[in-house]
């Protein structure tokens, strides 16, 4: 074989990302964006459920480097295999910053979160999908985490159902809670929580005698935008194991061709 086409061996590829870099700016996240994984998350009702999460992995990057090794940030993931809980994000975490050589680390987690859901007259049960998001960030050694869940429900305006001689306007809302807790806490717990302070909830699946059950069950719990952000977080004051929280609510107006929105933010 020729010296000209001897092949290169590993140890002769050069490493550009240690290259140092001249311009010494530092850089506050890189890596990579929207990989997806399956995961195992703690379901309260069946134990566990398995799904599929979209992650975002970042790590800082000290002004003398170059880049950052992308190629780690798989490695890392598929290490975990399928086995990707909560509890393992600390675990993650740190092994992130070490094998980068990082002083901070950050993982997003979102994925459709199922509980399944029965009518409140039928009893007829369906699956209802809450968008669910784990986020964990490291900085310096310590590790923070928060949990974000999109709750979608009913919510019938407090005006309209005064000044009508009969009806009300209402409209599906979402309902976007983050807390940070350093206790676990049930995804459904969450749930539960946005759903018991809405006009109504809403289900998969519904037959006609829950149909007029939710339809007046709304009527009689009318809420404006500010209202629902308020109780929410009302109950978010009195539990114990919530450190700090946001929550949001955006209706999409029937009547009106723009949303309503309130957020109340307490601890971040």
């Amino acid at each position: 074989m020729t010296e000209q086409h001897k092949p290169t061996t590993a140890t002769e590829i050069e490493d550009v990302q240690n290259i140092k870099d001249k311009r010494h700016i530092a850089i506050d996240k890189v890596g990579i964006k929207d990989i997806r994984h399956p995961v195992v998350v703690s379901d309260r009702t069946t134990g566990e459920q398995h799904t599929v999460a979209n992650f975002n992995m970042y790590v800082n990057l000290p002004h003398e480097f170059k880049g950052t090794h992308m190629s780690r940030f798989v490695e890392i993931l598929n290490q975990h295999e399928r086995e990707i809980t909560v509890q393992s994000f600390h675990t993650m975490l740190g092994e992130m910053t070490e094998r980068l050589d990082a002083q901070s680390g950050y993982i997003e987690m979102s994925f459709p979160y199922f509980v399944n859901k029965e009518a409140p007259v039928s009893k007829v049960r369906s699956l209802m999908d809450y968008q669910v998001s784990f986020v964990g960030e490291i900085i310096q050694g310590k590790t923070s985490m928060t949990v974000k869940v999109v709750v979608p429900v009913t919510s019938l305006c407090p005006c309209s159902k005064n000044i009508s001689d009969y009806g009300a306007h209402n409209q599906r809302s979402h309902v976007t809670l983050t807390v940070k807790t350093d206790s676990f806490i049930w995804i459904e717990d969450l749930i539960d929580l946005v759903e018991d302070e809405a006009s109504c909830q809403i289900y998969g699946l519904l037959k006609r005698p829950d149909e007029k059950y939710v339809t007046e069950h709304a009527y009689d719990n009318p809420k404006f935008v500010e209202d629902m952000v308020r109780d929410v977080a009302a109950r978010l004051n009195a539990d114990k194991r919530i450190q700090a929280y946001t929550v949001e609510s955006e209706n999409f107006e029937s009547i009106h061709n723009h949303s309503a929105y309130a957020l109340i933010t307490n601890g971040f």
